[in-house]
């Protein structure tokens, strides 16, 4: 049992202070306790002022779940010690294996963290056995820390975009850092007083309104209001997938008009929305028949449109942007295609904003690919219950924060008392 003992001490990295007194196995519940103690007139720290030889005040039993040892859930128990400190008082003291406060080890919730990252957080709770509130909780409190010491002073170019927690209701809009590719704040709604919440963030944490030089957002008129009022001395680029979209919208509307009358259509709609090179091979000989002259579909000429439309952020320069969105204006608007000349010329009242990208370069990339992840996650999950939750899962997928990570340096670097 003494070895057992010391190998559980080192498996803990319990220090010299403390060690392990009990072990009990109980296989019928397939869980381990461990029980540790300090000795008789040990001195500790005090965790506020740092002053040594603190004398212990009182102790309250304590317990927290740990990583499985042997496929077994594992559980610590301790009595955790308040000192009496003559400068500050009673505080109770930092245990080298958790976080105050916390009811989980510290590698417990590092592989929580891990988990949470590749998966919704109610599998995660599933995998570990854990009530998923309690799995939310821990990712609350992780995201708030890393939100704590953000630094946007440098920040100058910034992705808008919105997203919802179910079809139709519970919006938020998530803003990211277009340099750093990262998530930087996310805010509830999606009206104009997202701008607003997003200047108090950003003066917040070191920022400033001036230094912003670019938004990059889809073509709302509330964004574009939002960014005018709060940010005036920015420059709006209308995001390229948000454009294309709109174009591709206009190709689907044709498609489904034209598919009541001519049967050919059925089962056709991601073939044409798709982008060609992401097709299957299947895919691209049903779309190379399709696009014969000799069938005259309406909706193939609104899908080479379409495709014009794509070429022309394909162009380095700017003038030669302009020229072409020129000849596909023209092309568009003599289609006799309706979706399609009202989608051209809804776009050529912004053409200046869309073709800037062709010359700054940014779009929302990070946060469509965010929004990917997001509604798979929802798909996985049956959505988010609160908007809290929404807002914690996408600081986690696209904040870039070294969640979980920070914790395992803790245990490894911090003073065992």
């Amino acid at each position: 049992m003494k070895d057992m003992k010391e190998l559980f001490e080192m498996a803990l990295g319990l220090g010299t202070e403390w060690h392990v007194t009990d072990i009990t196995l109980s296989p019928e519940e397939h869980r381990i306790d461990i029980s540790l103690d300090f000795d008789r007139g040990t001195k500790f720290p005090c965790p506020k002022c740092d002053t040594p030889g603190c004398g212990v005040h009182d102790t309250l039993e304590r317990t927290w779940r740990h990583l499985n040892f042997f496929e077994f859930e594992t559980y610590l128990h301790a009595r955790m010690p308040r000192v009496s400190c003559d400068r500050c008082g009673v505080h109770q003291v930092t245990v080298p294996w958790a976080r105050p406060g916390s009811g989980f080890t510290l590698f417990f919730e590092s592989l929580a963290m891990a988990l949470m990252r590749m998966m919704p957080v109610e599998a995660a709770a599933k995998i570990l056995n854990v009530w998923s509130t309690r799995l939310w909780r821990l990712l609350h409190r992780q995201i708030d820390g890393e939100l704590a010491s953000l630094d946007l002073s440098d920040v100058r170019y910034v992705g808008v975009d919105e997203t919802s927690s179910r079809k139709g209701h519970n919006y938020i809009t998530v803003f990211a850092n277009l340099e750093q590719n990262r998530v930087i704040h996310v805010a509830e709604g999606r009206g104009i007083d997202t701008l607003e919440s997003f200047r108090s963030h950003l003066e917040i944490h070191g920022g400033h309104a001036d230094q912003m030089e670019l938004f990059s957002c889809d073509m709302s008129t509330t964004f574009t209001a939002g960014i005018l009022a709060h940010f005036p001395g920015a420059e709006i680029v209308y995001d390229r997938f948000h454009v294309v979209k709109l174009v591709q919208k206009a190709l689907d509307q044709v498609r489904r008009e034209e598919r009541l009358r001519d049967p050919k259509l059925a089962q056709t709609k991601y073939i044409w929305l798709r982008n060609p090179e992401n097709l299957s091979a299947t895919q691209k000989v049903r779309l190379e028949e399709l696009t014969r002259p000799a069938h005259h579909l309406q909706t193939a000429r609104a899908w080479a449109i379409k495709e014009s439309f794509r070429d022309i952020f394909r162009e380095n320069d700017l003038a030669c942007a302009h020229a072409c969105f020129r000849h596909w204006y023209f092309w568009a608007t003599h289609s006799r295609l309706a979706p399609m000349i009202r989608v051209a010329k809804g776009l050529k009242n912004h053409q200046d904003r869309i073709l800037r990208s062709v010359e700054t370069g940014v779009s929302n990339g990070i946060l469509e690919g965010l929004n990917s992840l997001i509604q798979a996650a929802k798909a996985k999950a049956r959505g988010f219950r609160t908007l809290k939750n929404l807002k914690a899962a996408c600081y986690l997928v696209g904040g870039k924060f070294e969640l979980g990570i920070s914790h395992l340096w803790w245990m490894t670097h911090t003073r065992c008392y």
